[in-house]
């Protein structure tokens, strides 16, 4: 149960860490980079993992229905550029 409670506010943190720095995005852009901050949460400071998935949902179509995971699969040249933005070691 600690687990659940655990990861239940970690997601609305980041939640609303997002939404309150994407004063610009749509809700669809603030759930990408929602989803990508969730998905990344291991993967470096909750800073970096932020401007990464910024970048990489700046970079993505409007229109792309791929969320920013599965699509820097296939985007390995933005990955690497948003990478070097967020300063991601």
């Amino acid at each position: 149960m600690k687990i659940k409670i655990k990861t239940s506010t970690s997601f609305f943190f980041i939640v609303a860490m997002t939404a309150s720095g994407l004063t610009y995005a749509n809700a669809d852009d603030t759930k990408w980079i929602a989803q990508c901050l969730l998905d990344n949460a291991k993967g470096a400071s909750t800073e970096v993992v932020q401007k990464y998935c910024e970048c990489m949902n700046d970079k993505m179509d409007e229109n792309e229905t791929q969320s920013i995971t599965q699509w820097e699969k296939s985007h390995p040249k933005e990955e690497k550029e948003c990478d070097a933005v967020a300063g991601w070691k």
